[in-house]
């Protein structure tokens, strides 16, 4: 729907994602701009954080994770299951889909079909080891990152997509 403040959609369409896509979806991953659009709420601390889950929750979807979140400075990711609500046959976005999915050509991470916590873990690590290969390739090719625009290193980081190192931890609250 957006990022940064700013609407990519039209207004009034908030209130149909709001209304008619949040109840349906198994899975739901706005970031906080789209989360605070569809909960009403600000997100600026990570009680919030987990506030808007909860609210989310109560909505429809049974995994909702929260990305992008600026808090002080540091960016955060919030993530949550309601493990009641949970349907097997749910699945997650991008890396975390092949993550938590059982039927993926993730061979290590088939461990992980409900563990919203390792499925964050290894597609945030995956993803970051994709975009730290990505920026040096650049580097290394004389590519100043800031003023190019940057191919993907995606063929290149498969093996970091298959078997990412968990570089960053996520933390259970209750």
């Amino acid at each position: 729907m957006g990022d940064e403040g700013k609407l990519y959609v039209p207004l009034d369409l908030v209130s149909v994602y709001r209304e008619k896509v949040v109840p349906v979806a198994s899975m739901l991953t706005p970031n906080q701009f789209e989360a605070e659009l569809l909960t009403g709420n600000r997100i600026d601390s990570e009680s919030k954080g987990r506030e808007a889950c909860n609210i989310l929750h109560a909505a429809g979807p049974s995994k909702v994770v929260i990305t992008s979140i600026n808090i002080d400075g540091s960016l955060l990711l919030i993530g949550s299951h309601d493990k009641e609500k949970s349907n097997p046959e749910n699945s997650f976005t991008a890396l975390a889909n092949g993550i938590i999915s059982t039927n993926n050509c993730f061979g290590a991470s088939q461990k992980y079909p409900d563990n919203l916590e390792k499925a964050a873990e290894l597609a945030v690590s995956s993803l970051q080891a994709l975009l730290q290969r990505t920026l040096s390739d650049y580097k290394r090719a004389g590519h100043d990152p800031q003023s190019s625009s940057l191919e993907i290193r995606l063929i290149q980081s498969q093996e970091d997509i298959r078997n990412p190192q968990v570089n960053f931890k996520a933390e259970r609250y209750n």
